[in-house]
């Protein structure tokens, strides 16, 4: 007497758990995260939000959904955040996984990139193909490269020569850059761009260096006197590419991760093109708010390559595991 009333059910109980199966395989969400400020036109943000669009348009099953503005995960945190599945991609300077992988390191050493056109060089040198390897082996694949320049600024001065930062308070962008500071005299604070504002505003730091289009973005022109731009003679060039765990891309099926890297390659060349931009913008920025904006001569930067290679060049060497190689195979891209 059971088995006409059980059969039903259990049919229409097998057809709602394959309708439930169906739905959660219908869609595969990236959670994508980043510090920089959402929806106003930084341009690291500007590249995500393409890759999400294009994504979404390629109609795989796929939406990237992008959590700017440090509001997932904090700046320092995203690398351990990909590794434990609370995100699936980022966008962020490498170096600060360096405490995972020394190695990245490298990619903030002071005078190994000398300008936009010698980044694209080393993108394609032994130099990136082992720091790719670092990445891969730790876990985390690279969708799209991305080199950003930096300058240096100050509440009271310009900074062009080694001798201008002694007794400056400096927040600097990495281990490379902070024992460059400290050899030039500096004391260094530790903290993210995304906190420099705040720090320079209460008179936690006195100077900073990092990106032109961080300068821009967190609006730092409103707390410096006088800002050192890249030029012709770059000191600070920094890696900072979109990034995917591989455990989120082994999930991805075929048409997924054909997707997803045409989205990352459209994105890397519009941030190519747009990266010198964010130079030109910052020096136009900063010096319609009255704020002074100085260059380095071929000199200056040869001063300060000479502090860093008997500090950063000389630690890296000595403390990281193939230091010493990876320097030298960056210093030989020309």
């Amino acid at each position: 007497m059971t088995k006409p009333f059980f059969r039903p059910l259990t049919h229409a109980l097998a057809a709602a758990a394959l309708v439930l199966a169906s739905g959660a395989q219908a869609e595969t969400v990236l959670k994508l995260s980043h510090q920089f400020p959402g929806g106003k036109g930084d341009v690291r943000d500007e590249m995500v939000q393409m890759m999400a669009r294009d994504v979404a348009a390629a109609k795989v099953d796929m939406v990237i959904k992008v959590f700017p503005g440090s509001s997932l995960v904090k700046p320092q945190e995203q690398w351990k955040a990909m590794l434990t599945g609370q995100i699936d991609m980022a966008s962020f300077p490498l170096d600060y996984a360096s405490g995972f992988h020394p190695q990245f390191g490298a990619t903030l050493m002071p005078g190994l990139v000398k300008s936009h056109a010698h980044a694209r060089r080393i993108n394609d040198s032994d130099f990136m193909k082992d720091i790719k390897a670092v990445i891969e082996q730790g876990g985390v694949k690279v969708l799209a490269d991305a080199w950003l320049a930096g300058a240096f600024a100050s509440k009271d001065q310009c900074i062009r020569k080694p001798d201008d930062a002694k007794g400056l308070k400096v927040r600097s962008a990495g281990a490379t850059f902070s024992q460059m500071w400290a050899g030039a005299g500096a004391s260094v604070v530790a903290i993210p761009s995304s906190e420099v504002y705040n720090a320079l505003q209460q008179g936690v730091i006195s100077a900073t260096d990092t990106s032109t289009g961080s300068f821009v973005s967190f609006r730092l022109y409103e707390q410096v006197k006088c800002i050192t731009a890249p030029g012709d003679n770059g000191l600070w060039f920094m890696y900072e590419p979109v990034l995917i765990s591989l455990k989120s891309w082994n999930k991805l099926n075929d048409a997924q991760k054909k997707a997803l890297m045409a989205a990352s390659k459209k994105a890397e060349d519009y941030f190519e093109g747009e990266s010198k931009k964010m130079d030109d913008k910052m020096v136009e920025t900063f010096k319609a708010n009255k704020v002074e904006v100085v260059t380095m001569t071929e000199a200056e930067a040869d001063a300060w390559r000479a502090v860093a290679q008997k500090t950063s060049y000389k630690n890296f060497a000595e403390k990281v595991p193939g230091g010493k190689e990876l320097i030298e195979k960056a210093l030989s891209v020309k």
